[in-house]
């Protein structure tokens, strides 16, 4: 996949619609090694790389990536955060977690949404009230 340029940028904001990343299989959100290093190289955040407490974690996940010395959790990237969009397009199935299978879709920009799931496959839903 190929980044997406500046004028597609002002193009989709020009439409009002926001890209947000979901997990389209079941399994759970989750991005790979390349593609957290790639998102907090962009961020500017500070980082450091360790191997896991076993070498099948370090192999199969990656290793650890601690900020402020804590692991760090990709699942706490907002959804329509610009950098992670973008790493997805560039990097594409590579951005891909070990059970995850990401996907950009559009809403409307002005829409109040939220992300929901069942085991793992996820979609956007419009936030709306509820009563008890």
């Amino acid at each position: 996949m190929i980044e997406e340029t500046e004028q597609e940028k002002l193009i989709r904001h020009l439409r009002g619609v926001r890209p947000v990343v979901i997990n389209a299989c079941h399994g759970g959100f989750g991005l790979s090694h390349e593609a957290r290093v790639l998102y907090l190289d962009r961020s500017r955040v500070d980082y450091t790389v360790e191997d896991r407490e076993s070498r099948f974690s370090t192999e199969r996940y990656g290793p650890q990536i601690l900020v402020n010395d804590e692991p760090f959790s990709d699942r706490e990237i907002p959804r329509d955060d610009p950098v992670l969009v973008s790493v997805v397009c560039e990097l594409g199935e590579r951005s891909w977690g070990v059970h995850a299978e990401l996907k950009i879709v559009e809403i409307p920009a002005a829409v109040k949404w939220q992300i929901e799931e069942y085991d793992g496959r996820e979609w956007v839903a419009e936030v709306h009230q509820t009563w008890n």
